[in-house]
């Protein structure tokens, strides 16, 4: 069955309050949804090449009394780059270090979607001590990572964008810098993207892609985080991971297939597997009321 799928613009309603607060040494801007005083708070990292935008729409359909906090990661959006290499052990490192910086008191939920979901599973499988106050009780992925990226049916798209990442990188600052935000080519990126049949829904997300996708500080950075996302998966961290899972996968997502998805499942300790249908590796923008509920099911029955 076809989930429902929202209007363009239906998350505009909402309000979130910007802040920035240092983390290793650099600027991360984040923005805040609902309560202050909420006794949850659950922090949404987005996935590459986005910025908080991406996860709105999933984070102003959560519940008034759940504090949502979405920041732009290291070196995208509104956030200064790190001062080391933008991979999975610097990115889950300045994650760890952010959650000890804004968590209030209560329960604290994380949620990666895409390439977030491989930044969140390695935080909490390399960068976590037992009685760590960066320790979240749940965790949700959306859309995650779930096995090798050169190994899916996709693969060979995935050689067409590490060529693509390389030329950027192979060519002159301008010309390369150029390449990377070349609008017919985020077009395309999102066309592929994009499963819905929904024509306003269709322009609604190249929209935001067109705005958002290219809002990186420098080539280095982005090129840089396109090798730590086609190096890792969430696959090779979920043994480690020994808080409980909300997955929430889609049964059209070319990056990874849902075979992947349920074997993925299996690796974790303690995993759900949620299947939205219909939609693909843009559940965030095609389907985040039924990503939002699922996630708020699952905060009810994990109280």
């Amino acid at each position: 069955m076809m989930s429902a799928r929202p209007a363009p613009h239906a998350h505009a309603a909402a309000h979130p309050r910007d802040h920035a607060v240092p983390v290793l040494g650099t600027r991360t801007a984040y923005w805040e949804y609902g309560a202050t005083d909420a006794s949850t708070t659950i922090v949404l990292v987005h996935g590459f090449r986005g910025d908080h935008h991406g996860l709105e729409p999933i984070a102003a359909r959560l519940p008034p009394d759940v504090r949502a906090i979405v920041p732009d990661l290291p070196g995208f959006g509104a956030s200064e780059p790190l001062r080391r290499r933008h991979d999975i052990d610097g990115y889950a490192a300045w994650l760890h270090d952010f959650l000890a910086a804004v968590r209030p008191g209560g329960r604290l939920v994380l949620l990666g979607h895409s390439f977030g979901s491989i930044v969140v599973a390695g935080m909490l499988a390399d960068h976590l001590e037992p009685s760590d106050t960066a320790r979240p009780d749940l965790v949700v992925l959306v859309n995650p990572i779930g096995a090798p990226a050169l190994k899916g049916p996709r693969a060979v798209f995935t050689r067409l964008a590490i060529f693509y990442y390389w030329l950027s990188a192979a060519l002159p600052e301008a010309l390369g810098f150029g390449l990377l935000r070349n609008a017919a080519i985020v077009r395309v990126m999102s066309s592929a993207m994009a499963k819905s049949r929904d024509r306003a829904l269709r322009r609604w997300i190249h929209d935001q892609h067109a705005r958002y996708f290219s809002a990186f500080a420098n080539r280095t950075v982005v090129l840089e985080a396109f090798q730590a996302s086609v190096g890792h998966d969430v696959s090779e961290y979920a043994s480690r991971v020994d808080t409980p899972v909300l997955l929430i996968a889609a049964d059209r997502d070319d990056i990874t297939p849902l075979p992947a998805q349920r074997r993925l499942q299996t690796l974790f300790p303690d995993a759900l597997l949620h299947v939205v249908h219909g939609v693909g590796h843009l559940v965030h923008y095609e389907a985040p009321e039924e990503a939002a509920m699922r996630i708020r099911t699952f905060l009810a029955d994990r109280p």
